[in-house]
């Protein structure tokens, strides 16, 4: 299923690593790892931010995509499902409409 990973990454260790020089190689190294669909860096409450869009097809996957940002860069990381306008469609609101108003 397809799902957001929003990364919130703090200053440090991420300085340090900007600092040093590596911080584009690591992240590189990831997104290798990881193939998102899309990525994109990004603001997030005055630090610094990515969103992925990402293929999960089971949640022992979960890992694979948190840990490196997690180790890395001491990331906090959410997840959320996510649809496509089709996928929705095939949601049943209208039944669902009924069945619960």
């Amino acid at each position: 299923m397809k799902m957001l990973l929003t990364v919130d990454i703090p200053h440090e260790p991420f300085n340090g690593l900007v600092r040093a020089g590596t911080a584009g190689d690591t992240l590189n190294k990831i997104l290798d790892s990881l193939k998102p669909e899309a990525v994109y860096f990004t603001e997030q409450d005055g630090r610094r931010g990515a969103v992925l869009l990402i293929e999960v097809l089971i949640p022992s996957d979960i890992p694979r995509f948190a840990e490196p940002f997690f180790l890395k860069f001491n990331a906090d990381c959410r997840f959320r499902i996510v649809m496509s306008p089709d996928e929705l469609g095939k949601a049943g609101l209208g039944e669902l409409g009924k069945r619960w108003a």
